[in-house]
């Protein structure tokens, strides 16, 4: 299925380096703040982002817990007032890690700043990966979340775009005027708040140059659920513009910042694939690989 803007067939994509209503995305070189400053007052329809964990990666500046969270809480703010009344903001975030190894779920540390601003929390989305750091002293982080937060209660929220196939499609109603028919939607379920989805690694075929790259099927659940066709979708923290390939490929507008100038460029290349439909992903309808249950795996003798 060709999920490109209707315009991608007849046109190239139009991109800016500062925001413009009539770009279909902008890409800035800089800092989030600068970015988001360009964009009018109730523009957005989603504010989607993972911004860093402060756990000195090599695109950021590790800093004291309550100096991250005063840079998050600026980009909140200005996050807030690009969005429009009926918006979302969804902030996916994992753990930082102290000094003393001490793991600390910023999504809680998050949500108070949220509140402060007047935002709604509609769900606390676990993300689900079975691949990733292994640690000896705990256990192996395999999971990050996803607040979604609404600017009010009468937000965007379309459930059929993003359903899955149903675990029981056969299922019946067994009693009732109804009895013998089937009980299921016939669209898929609701994906719930469990999202199990392989994290991108050097395997995946989406992997970049980024070191913590997320899935494009991550954020096109959202775009789908979130917006509508032309809306604007902002990611603050772009990386390699994962999340704007997202939203070019359902035909709303983009626009995202990063520092590092290898990201930004990257992220061009990327988006203009998504425009013209030539990106690698992993599709949505794609289930979870799971291996052979007769396949034996030889395990070396443990040591004495």
């Amino acid at each position: 299925m060709d999920v490109r803007p209707a315009a991608a067939a007849h046109r190239p994509i139009r991109i800016g380096r500062r925001y413009r209503d009539e770009h279909d995305v902008t890409l800035h070189l800089g800092d989030r703040l600068n970015l988001l400053r360009q964009v009018p007052e109730g523009t957005a329809r989603l504010v989607v982002t993972s911004p860093p964990y402060n756990i000195g990666k090599s695109y950021e500046r590790a800093v004291t817990l309550d100096e991250y969270l005063e840079g998050q809480a600026e980009t909140l703010r200005e996050g807030v007032r690009v969005l429009a009344r009926n918006g979302s903001l969804c902030w996916q975030v994992g753990n930082h890690i102290g000094r003393d190894g001490e793991v600390v779920p910023l999504d809680l540390l998050l949500y108070p700043l949220c509140r402060q601003l007047g935002l709604i929390l509609r769900n606390r989305i676990v993300w689900h990966f079975e691949h990733g750091l292994h640690c000896s002293k705990r256990f192996s982080g395999r999971y990050e979340t996803i607040l979604w937060f609404a600017r009010s209660r009468d937000h965007i929220f379309h459930l059929d775009p993003v359903r899955v196939p149903q675990k029981y499609p056969g299922k019946k109603k067994y009693k009732g005027q109804d009895a013998g028919a089937y009980s299921c939607h016939p669209l898929g379920k609701n994906p719930g708040d469990v999202w199990i989805l392989p994290n991108v690694k050097h395997n995946h075929c989406e992997k970049t140059l980024h070191p913590c790259q997320f899935p494009v099927e991550l954020i096109e659940r959202l775009v789908l659920a979130l917006t509508d066709p032309g809306d604007l979708v902002i990611d603050p923290y772009m990386g390699v513009g994962s999340a704007l390939c997202a939203a070019v490929r359902h035909g709303r507008r983009a626009a995202g910042a990063d520092v590092v100038r290898a990201y930004v460029q990257h992220a061009r290349e990327r988006v203009r694939a998504a425009w013209q439909g030539t990106l690698r992903i992993r599709p949505m309808s794609r289930p979870i690989y799971r291996p052979p249950a007769n396949l034996a795996i030889a395990q070396p003798p443990r040591a004495p």
